[in-house]
């Protein structure tokens, strides 16, 4: 039986899917530090978590592409444990994504867990419970607005990578040729209705999430009041 290669639909949500779960278990504990912390590094850490907001995605993409190289010491060993490079793989491109839609992730969530506060916290650690259960069981549920916009906004945002995606992963089909690479290649070659009709649904896609998170947000400040 022959297997067919996935579409770029079928691989940007794959891409979104895995690079939204990797943050949501890399970020939340990163935007949880960056509340309740007083270290001197936070500015510097706050800033390197927002960097991907005002780099040139193409900029971001080469230096992405230069440390996941074979030739670097993160891309060689890469190549030793796994047998393939990082450059030009969906796997760098998870990579890739993890690192351009972090403040994505993080943001959202930082501010939500500032919102809930220290009383909270300190509630639940006056009836004895240990700094991880009162996480879990207080700051979580109180967060859940905050959750709800970083999932989506991450997801969102990392099926319209395009810059980074491109430097990083190229145009190989079924590998690496995501949406926003199609339509870059319809237009090249100017096939235009093909490249129309991904727009249109990217476009429409954006407009849904986005929807979805004003009025779930309005929804939550209404069900508080």
């Amino acid at each position: 039986m022959i297997l067919h290669e996935p579409g770029p639909l079928l691989l940007t949500l794959l891409l979104a899917a895995s690079t939204t779960v990797i943050l949501l278990v890399l970020g939340t504990p990163l935007a949880w530090w960056l509340t309740v912390t007083r270290s001197r590094l936070k500015p510097v850490v706050e800033a390197v978590t927002a960097l991907p907001l005002v780099l040139p995605p193409t900029v971001l993409g080469f230096y992405l592409l230069v440390v996941m190289s074979p030739a670097s010491p993160v891309g060689k060993l890469w190549v030793e444990a796994t047998g393939e490079a990082l450059t030009f793989s969906f796997s760098g491109l998870v990579a890739a994504s993890v690192v351009y839609s972090l403040p994505f992730m993080v943001q959202p969530l930082a501010s939500a867990f500032k919102t809930v506060g220290r009383a909270p916290m300190e509630a639940a650690a006056s009836l004895r419970a240990s700094p991880l259960n009162a996480f879990f069981t207080v700051a979580v549920p109180l967060s859940a607005q905050g959750f709800l916009t970083a999932v989506v906004l991450t997801f969102a945002h990392t099926v319209g990578e395009f810059g980074v995606v491109l430097m990083v992963g190229g145009n190989i089909p079924g590998r690496t040729k995501v949406v926003s690479i199609a339509v870059y290649e319809h237009v090249e070659t100017l096939r235009y209705a093909e490249a129309h009709a991904l727009s249109a649904g990217l476009a429409l896609f954006a407009f849904c999430v986005l929807s979805i998170v004003y009025s779930f947000n309005r929804g939550f400040s209404v069900h508080v009041r």
